[in-house]
């Protein structure tokens, strides 16, 4: 039942970073799954909120900003700027 928790959050956290990014026209559902979940590994090593915590308000929020970072950092790869 976890894994199910985490694809459905996963995939609302890198919605909401897309969102946010102005990339959603580009993402699936597949992609947006995988950016909120790297985007929760990126925010375990930034703000040391362990990824295999309950999901609270705290780590919701420290897993979209993991997430807004790293599509800020594919931006900056893809097209040399941050939009």
């Amino acid at each position: 039942m976890g894994i199910i928790i985490w694809l459905i959050v996963g995939g609302v956290v890198g919605w909401l970073a897309s969102m946010l990014m102005r990339t959603d026209a580009q993402q699936g559902i597949l992609l947006n799954i995988v950016v909120g979940i790297v985007g929760s590994v990126i925010a375990s090593f930034i703000f040391g909120a362990g990824i295999n915590q309950a999901i609270t308000v705290n780590t919701f929020v420290f897993s979209l900003i993991g997430a807004v970072i790293l599509l800020a950092i594919v931006n900056l790869v893809r097209r040399g700027s941050l939009r």
